[in-house]
């Protein structure tokens, strides 16, 4: 089923997950594990993303594959543009369709690693639009989420004009939007104004990441241009300083709930929970929470 269609539905769990592939095949059972304890979550839909370059674009196929067939989730493949041919797309979506894996997360990507800029393919995915627009014409039947920057893109001109793409990226058949990590709610809320403003109407999940290392945080932070509250941050700093990754999870924890609260009660669509394949520490979080 299209993701599009469960967010429709009053009564289904309003708790998305996000996994990570593990690089090394030595480890997929544990990551299975992971999965398994986190079923009790009834997620409404489940994410697997891939590494820069599609360095594990097979893995992720076997694992939406997996959790269709053996855990009987609603799975949504990450795609993106970095070395894609309309040959490579085509084969790696004909074997969702297979796999009757109905979703994708349509986004550009990050350059490989030891790269420090974004190289268009040459059959011209340059941009996420380009793939979702190549998605919605030949695939109809799969339904496609997009990315949002609530704090605008690290390459963005400016805001504005990076809510031009996202409104581009749904015109072109985009179905609903996940956002980019956030530790404020207000900067979810001012996000949803303005995508509204410009005409915005589809939905916009906002994306939640626990804090489990402080380090850790500072560096995904760093990349991606999204800001931790000055306050919470030196919340952060103190529990690190006392009592180190534990303490900092704690305090990372306890915020998290409160952020997915205060969202839920507020009438989102759903929470997308970026799991980092922690499974205690997630339910930690959704322990706390009345969904």
């Amino acid at each position: 089923m299209k993701i599009r269609e469960l967010l429709e539905k009053p009564l289904r769990s309003k708790i998305s997950l996000e996994f990570f592939p593990p690089k090394d095949r030595a480890n997929w059972p544990k990551f299975f594990n992971t999965v398994q304890k986190l079923q009790a979550v009834d997620p409404l839909f489940v994410s697997v993303t891939y590494g820069a370059g599609g360095s594990t674009q097979a893995a992720t196929l076997e694992i939406v594959t997996t959790l269709k067939r053996d855990f009987g989730m609603e799975p949504m493949a990450h795609l993106t543009c970095v070395g894609a041919s309309s040959e490579a797309l085509r084969e790696f979506l004909d074997d969702l369709i297979r796999a009757d894996v109905r979703n994708v997360m349509a986004l550009r990507g990050d350059p490989p690693q030891g790269e420090s800029k974004f190289i268009p393919s040459d059959d011209g995915f340059r941009y996420a639009s380009d793939l979702v627009q190549f998605i919605a014409v030949r695939y109809p039947d799969i339904g496609i989420g997009v990315a949002g920057y609530p704090e605008g893109h690290p390459e963005a001109v400016g805001l504005k004009e990076d809510l031009d793409f996202l409104r581009m990226k749904l015109a072109l058949g985009g179905d609903f939007v996940v956002t980019q990590l956030f530790f404020d709610n207000a900067v979810y809320w001012d996000f949803v104004r303005r995508a509204q403003a410009i005409g915005v109407n589809k939905p916009i999940v906002p994306g939640i990441m626990p804090i489990f290392s402080l380090k850790f945080i500072q560096r995904i932070t760093s990349m991606c241009g999204s800001s931790l509250p000055s306050g919470f941050m030196r919340d952060l700093e103190e529990a690190d300083a006392k009592g180190g990754d534990a303490a900092v999870q704690d305090v990372g924890m306890a915020h998290a709930a409160g952020q997915i609260q205060d969202l839920l009660d507020n009438g989102v669509p759903a929470v997308h929970l970026y799991t980092m394949n922690r499974s205690d520490g997630c339910l930690r979080i959704l322990e706390q929470v009345r969904c």
